[in-house]
């Protein structure tokens, strides 16, 4: 399934199922065929993403860490991140936060 986020606040945004489920996750979403992300508290939503982010890099320097400390080779990330698969809805977030404009998808 594709994803399909719009705001007047800037271009549309698309990303596949897994990506989309992943980013609506981590701000407390369901990855509902239709939505809708409210200007008033995409701030809000902003803050949850980034924190949901920055939790996902951490584990992933400790399991690093864990892995040199273990005498085993440090594993690599696969494939795309999860901050590189989130940065273009944050960006299009930010926009429309700026702009007093929602967000949705699936209409």
């Amino acid at each position: 399934m594709l994803y399909c986020f719009k705001s007047k606040a800037g271009a549309d945004v698309l990303m596949m199922a897994d990506g989309a489920h992943a980013v609506l996750g981590l701000m407390g979403r369901a990855a509902d065929p239709k939505g809708i992300l409210q200007a008033a508290e995409l701030t809000s939503l902003l803050q949850a993403l980034d924190a949901g982010i920055a939790t996902d890099e951490a584990q992933f320097e400790q399991a690093v860490a864990q892995a040199v400390a273990d005498g085993r080779p440090a594993p690599k990330r696969q494939g795309v991140t999860l901050r590189q698969r989130a940065w273009p809805l944050r960006e299009l977030m930010q926009r429309s936060a700026s702009a007093g404009a929602d967000i949705v998808w699936g209409v």
